[in-house]
């Protein structure tokens, strides 16, 4: 039996000064549709493509409603939870396409 998995992700650019939550069922192809800017919107724009924080869950409606409480948050509360695991704001997807 296939287990489904959806994330939600935080991206944000080379300065670590724009910030970009999405959600996403495929993290690791979502992340180089960012760092190729394959689609010209909002990360494209402002170069987010460095991945600094995600979260995994089992069913799709659960990813996007913390998506949009995450979304709903301060820029403060972002920082802060990027800094809760990442606090060096390291790209995750370092080594993920070599």
């Amino acid at each position: 039996m296939y287990v489904h998995q959806y994330c939600i992700y935080i991206v944000t650019n080379a300065s670590d000064n724009v910030l970009y939550t999405g959600v996403t069922s495929d993290l690791k192809n979502r992340i180089l549709e960012h760092k190729e800017k394959i689609n010209k919107g909002f990360t494209a724009k402002y170069q987010c493509s460095k991945l600094v924080y995600f979260e995994v869950f089992q069913w799709v409606n659960d990813a996007i409603a913390r998506e949009k409480q995450i979304k709903a948050g301060s820029r403060q509360k972002k920082i802060d939870l990027i800094n809760s695991t990442n606090p060096d704001w390291t790209d995750l997807s370092e080594g993920w396409y070599d």
